[in-house]
């Protein structure tokens, strides 16, 4: 099945693509949680690079969790989800202002009893009230824009689920830190 998810992409993958899924998934296999940066422009497939970890963890029994600063990257990623994993048996769920306190409610039980696979939220998904089932994986979108208490909670999760931050480099060439 990863194999028709990593197919349907409808771009080329680049050399620099190929490597970072490659040390993503090696590093997932291991048996202490994995903290890695990627980095890279605007538009240049770090996303893409993230849902093929979001894929092997949810194959894996996994919840996958993409945490995003903003109301709008929360919604961009939300559709960009759901476009890329129509295909595949997947629920996808988002907590962000643009949802109702009864949807919230819905998505918060989805992922306390385990049916929510995906979920991508503001800081929201760091409340205390946020029980995951069994989260393998935190997709963590430009960390730095979050304040001090949600990074204090990012620091107790990373003790136990694998974690990919993933930040827009500002310098022009080649990012070396994936």
């Amino acid at each position: 099945m990863a194999k028709e998810f990593e197919d349907a992409f409808e771009f080329d993958v680049t050399k620099d693509q190929i490597g970072a899924i490659a040390d993503l998934k090696r590093d997932m296999e291991r048996p202490i949680p994995m903290d890695r940066l990627l980095c890279g422009d605007v538009g240049y497939g770090k996303t893409e690079v993230a849902m093929r970890a979001a894929f092997k963890a949810m194959m894996d029994g996994k919840q996958v969790a993409i945490l995003a600063p903003t109301t709008v990257l929360v919604f961009q990623h939300y559709e960009t989800l759901k476009r890329r994993f129509a295909t595949f048996p997947t629920d996808i769920q988002m907590l962000s202002r643009f949802r109702t306190a009864a949807e919230q409610k819905v998505s918060i039980a989805a992922i306390e009893s385990g049916k929510a696979d995906l979920i991508v939220g503001t800081h929201r998904l760091l409340s205390k009230d946020i029980k995951f089932h069994d989260l393998g994986l935190l997709i963590v979108d430009e960390e730095q824009r979050f304040g001090v208490a949600h990074k204090e909670r990012l620091k107790e999760l990373r003790r136990d689920v694998h974690v990919l931050s993933l930040r827009r480099h500002r310098f022009r060439g080649r990012c070396t830190c994936h």
